[in-house]
């Protein structure tokens, strides 16, 4: 036996605001991101000395020895 229609309106509307609430969350989260990621990209450069070296050879090499060993 199939349930009333009355019953089929109410998960629709049930399941229709679950999508719309979940659409509202999932464009603030977006919206969020996106201006973490334009905050992030009017910084300054990152100064501090630690992190990955540039491309080439150190120049000098007798302090890199010294931290590692030391």
């Amino acid at each position: 036996m199939c349930p009333p229609d009355d019953s089929r309106s109410a998960e629709n509307d049930a399941r229709d605001e679950k999508k719309e609430r979940l659409a509202r969350q999932l464009r603030a989260n977006l919206q969020r991101r996106k201006a973490q990621s334009r905050s992030r990209r009017t910084g300054e450069a990152d100064s501090r000395p630690e992190g990955l070296l540039p491309e080439g050879p150190l120049k000098d090499d007798s302090t890199a020895s010294k931290t590692k060993s030391g």
